[in-house]
């Protein structure tokens, strides 16, 4: 699938889904056969950006091997499915514990690399959104998010439908090979991420992120999910959004080793990629606003196109706030641009989650396509395009 150009407005090819059930391994070699192609591309994408900058890969895949010993205490079956993973597609295993590594393995390099071009690639973008069920027509939560990258992940990603013996069901988007980015389970915990920087980063090695949210989603109570996001060691900061839904939401702003709540303003939690908490910013430096800008209007945009009017929100107001277009390409919704390392950046999806339905609904590279395929994690039947 090649990406449109700017102004091509198109439907696209919707993100695969993929139905997995059984133990970890079993899961883990049936994803990677039917995923394999995406996720030789997943590898190639990430494998090329870091020799790129002089890597080796030799390198890469040791970085990527440090993490399996902290993966295994975290959660060993997560090392058995990535290796069924690994397996099924006919790939190496630390390849795919490179797609499950991946913001830390990059960071690595760019720390370590000779070179600048790592050091230079934009970040995770994203902007993400909970309206809560007293700010909506009809008393329902809904969770969503866009999500800014490199452009060609429109060609990697995945939906998994996880039937499990041992907890909730688990709906998500993902990077193919990767066991979790953005979801929701049957329990109607979801959950989405936010790139987030600050002077405590990489001072030790922790879980890798990705992992972290794939466990709030096995999570059957909320507390639960909380408590995975809350205590957990990380390597680097993240702003992790985890609702549930009947009508709760908390948006973590985490360090390596402390978390930072902030709370529903309105009924709504809107947050870019810049910290927000008093007491977060009274104690750390916010590091990551050189390389996001743009962060510090995004979110107070979107804000304010749902508060308009005072009136109660509903989907397609949700989705009207992130088509936002306001300063583009520097926007809420990100046409495909250069960034200063020549990779095209994007909001690669706009994700909309209606937990308490199991619907995820997507759109690929929204700002070129307004077209959106709906997964019902209660429903047998395949994707189809949204209403």
């Amino acid at each position: 699938m090649q990406p449109p150009r700017q102004g091509d407005v198109r439907a696209l090819e919707p993100f695969p889904l993929i139905d997995l059930t059984g133990t970890a391994e079993q899961r883990g070699r049936l994803y990677g056969r039917q995923a394999a192609e995406r996720i030789r591309r997943s590898i190639g994408h990430y494998t090329a950006q870091l020799t790129g900058s002089g890597q080796s890969q030799a390198q890469i895949r040791a970085w990527a091997l440090d993490f399996v010993p902290r993966i295994e205490a975290f959660d060993a079956d997560y090392v058995v499915e990535m290796r069924g993973i690994a397996e099924g597609a006919d790939v190496a295993f630390e390849d795919i514990v490179l797609i499950n590594a991946r913001t830390e393995v990059l960071q690595l390099g760019k720390r370590r690399a000779a070179a600048e071009a790592i050091a230079k690639r934009d970040p995770d973008g994203c902007t993400g959104v909970v309206v809560l069920p007293e700010a909506s027509t009809d008393g329902s939560l809904i969770h969503a998010q866009n999500w800014d990258w490199k452009s060609e992940c429109a060609e990697t990603g995945v939906v998994l439908r996880i039937r499990r013996d041992d907890g909730p069901d688990i709906l998500t988007f993902v990077e193919a090979g990767g066991l979790a980015r953005a979801g929701l389970n049957s329990a109607g915990v979801a959950v989405t991420a936010n790139y987030l920087e600050s002077d405590r980063d990489y001072r030790d090695m922790g879980v890798p992120l990705s992992l972290i949210r794939r466990k709030v989603l096995e999570k059957e109570f909320v507390a639960q999910a909380f408590h995975a996001v809350y205590t957990t060691r990380k390597s680097a900061s993240n702003n992790i959004i985890v609702s549930q839904a009947g009508g709760i939401a908390i948006d973590f702003e985490c360090a390596p080793d402390e978390s930072f709540q902030v709370h529903a303003e309105r009924g709504l939690i809107v947050h870019a990629n810049h910290w927000q908490s008093p007491v977060a910013l009274g104690k750390l430096q916010d590091t990551g606003i050189n390389t996001t800008p743009d962060s510090l209007y995004r979110d107070m945009r979107v804000r304010e196109l749902l508060q308009a009017g005072g009136r109660k929100l509903g989907v397609e107001d949700v989705k009207q706030a992130l088509f936002d277009d306001y300063q583009a390409p520097w926007s809420v919704c990100r046409p495909p641009r250069l960034n200063s390392a020549g990779n095209l950046s994007a909001t690669v999806a706009m994700l909309v989650m209606q937990p308490a339905k199991g619907i995820l609904e997507i759109a690929p590279l929204p700002a070129l396509n307004r077209h959106f395929t709906r997964y019902d994690l209660f429903d047998t039947a395949t994707a189809r395009a949204a209403e």
